[in-house]
């Protein structure tokens, strides 16, 4: 059930109509045509835009347009009102009827706002991704946020989705962990040792030294690294991907595959994905011109193994091999979405932290190489998160040495309160996150808000049962008020797909919001109201009825904060 979509398809039929009837032109495209929410509640209950944009290719007025089209609309028992504004905007009144059977829609439809618009294409997310180095720091948490609400919001709008990790795990990094890793190691045998720069000298380590000494005893004691380098590279890659996992899971995030880089190398699956972009003529050997800022004194002109990414949008061509035969760390990228692409996926997008902004071109390049332009990647950036406690800066993990890991927030706030808040803004704007603010049970906490408003529902169906009021009937909407709370539910379909369509999760938690104060207010007018309170004293038929729009409004909270991750709080302590 979608209300925007059936006026839409009302106006439509309307405007076919008038071309059959020779008020309008034939071969008019009407797909630029939409039926909003009006700018102005005051104005009417939707707008439509069809004069405006018809008016030009029809060659006619818009208002001589939107007066016919308002005379067809008006004929349909669902439009009370269809009054023309301004230059030649439509604004309509829906009929009474209309809203108590959307109340009744949303209460028939558990599934009420799930869309069809994906049509089960494939699509894969991939999001976190971090270094198997260490727990997920504060900026891996967001990016985990996003992309999670991000899979489960085209999963709610019909895509077929796949969540997936991909584990950096090819790189010197994890050759450091692996040293770092020895060093506690030496350490549980109850020698002294000192951190190196470059080092990882955090205390999450310890637990994984003595796992090392329990598992190999001494072996490993006064050996040179040729010894023992790629043993413990190994065990330490899996104990940190436990760790990861813990993380994780604490946030309420699954991943449905973890993709390992290492298996990228030595398999020949990098030469495979490169012999891919040759056939296309995309590989060459050249000398890229000096970085902008570089003297020419300061540079060095060496023949690489270059990508024509410039040929796909991209600035400058890319190097996939160095000079000395070695990979680029862009060769093994290319290699993982080629995978990605023969896995059969009809769309990418990866959620990438903020400092990989001067990445997107390129990759963006290569997966339309790879394609042939068939598979869109669509990369999200996530922005930095600062964080506040008692109006001051959050300090640094002592148990991670650098950082403020994942484990701290939600230890602190709980997953809950993470995950929302780390919704309350786009992914490519700052995020304050302030640890005092986030607690506080006020209109201004908008996660807050939004459980006290399911909370107060759940409250008034426990005194309902109480009473033994049976919850049957027509839903009564009277006052403008239960109006709004309505007009809002029968946006939810709508901004499902908006949100889906455009990759913003954000926007379930701006709506929810909104759908909570416009409840709020209501529940407070009753205060002042007697015949609008949900439960009338003595008459139970007349409760049923008033009962009917808390309850659609908590299937639809429940429905947004689903895909938020966000489980909808039954009361407030």
């Amino acid at each position: 059930m979608n209300l925007f979509a059936d006026i839409r398809s009302l106006v439509i039929d309307a405007l076919n109509a008038m071309v059959a009837e020779g008020a309008l032109p034939e071969r008019l495209s009407f797909d630029n045509v939409t039926v909003e929410p009006p700018r102005d509640a005051a104005h009417g209950d939707m707008a439509t835009n069809a004069a405006m944009v018809l008016a030009k290719p029809a060659g006619m007025k818009p208002r001589d347009i939107a007066e016919a089209l308002a005379g067809k609309l008006t004929t349909d028992d669902r439009i009370d009102v269809a009054e023309v504004a301004g230059p030649g905007f439509l604004n309509l009144r829906l009929n009474a009827a209309v809203w108590a059977g959307l109340v009744e829609g949303v209460l028939g439809n558990a599934g009420y706002g799930r869309s069809s618009m994906g049509a089960g294409q494939k699509v894969n997310v991939e999001y976190v991704s971090a270094n198997p180095t260490g727990p997920l720091h504060v900026g891996h948490t967001r990016g985990a946020v996003f992309g999670d609400a991000l899979a489960s919001l085209l999963e709610y709008a019909g895509h077929d989705v796949t969540r997936e990790y991909y584990i950096n795990d090819g790189g010197a990094q994890v050759d450091v962990l692996a040293r770092s890793v020895y060093l506690r190691y030496l350490e549980a045998h109850g020698q002294e040792v000192a951190f190196a720069d470059g080092t990882y000298p955090g205390d999450y380590l310890v637990p994984v030294g003595q796992a090392l000494k329990d598992q190999v005893g001494d072996a490993f004691v006064g050996k040179g690294e040729q010894y023992w380098l790629a043993e413990i590279r190994k065990f330490a890659t899996e104990k940190m991907l436990d760790l990861i996992r813990e993380d994780l899971a604490m946030l309420g995030v699954k991943m449905d595959v973890f993709f390992s880089e290492k298996s990228l190398y030595g398999t020949g699956r990098i030469e495979e994905a490169l012999a891919a972009l040759k056939d296309k003529g995309l590989i060459y050997e050249g000398v890229l011109e000096p970085p902008k800022g570089k003297k020419p004194e300061d540079w060095e002109p060496r023949e690489q193994t270059l990508f024509k990414s410039t040929d796909h949008g991209d600035d400058v061509d890319r190097p996939v091999k160095k000079s000395d035969g070695s990979w680029t760390y862009f060769a093994p990228d290319i290699a993982y979405h080629f995978d990605k692409i023969e896995r059969g996926f009809d769309a990418l997008i990866d959620v990438f932290g903020a400092d990989h902004g001067g990445y997107v071109k390129r990759m963006k390049a290569a997966v339309s190489a790879l394609s042939d332009g068939r598979v869109p990647l669509d990369v999200k950036l996530t922005q930095l998160v600062k964080l506040y406690k008692n109006g001051a800066p959050f300090k640094m993990s002592k148990r991670a040495g650098t950082f403020v890991t994942l484990r701290d927030v939600v230890e602190q706030v709980g997953s809950d309160v993470t995950r929302f808040v780390m919704l309350t803004r786009k992914n490519d704007a700052p995020l304050d996150f302030d640890f005092d603010k986030v607690l506080e049970q006020s209109r201004d906490n908008p996660v807050f808000y939004v459980q006290y408003a399911h909370a107060r529902v759940r409250s008034v169906l426990r005194k309902a049962d109480d009473q033994g009021i049976v919850l049957t009937g027509t839903p009564r909407i009277e006052d403008e008020a239960e109006f709004a709370v309505a007009r809002k539910l029968a946006e939810w379909p709508r901004l499902i797909e908006i949100a889906a369509r455009t990759h913003e999760p954000h926007r379930i938690a701006f709506y929810l919001y909104e759908l909570a104060s416009d409840f709020h207010a209501l529940w407070n007018r009753g205060n002042d109201k007697p015949e609008l309170r949900f439960l009338q004293d003595g008459n139970n038929a007349s409760s049923a009825a008033k009962i009917a729009l808390p309850r659609a409004v908590a299937v639809v909270i429940s429905s947004g904060l689903g895909i938020l991750g966000v489980t909808p709080a039954e009361e407030m302590r």
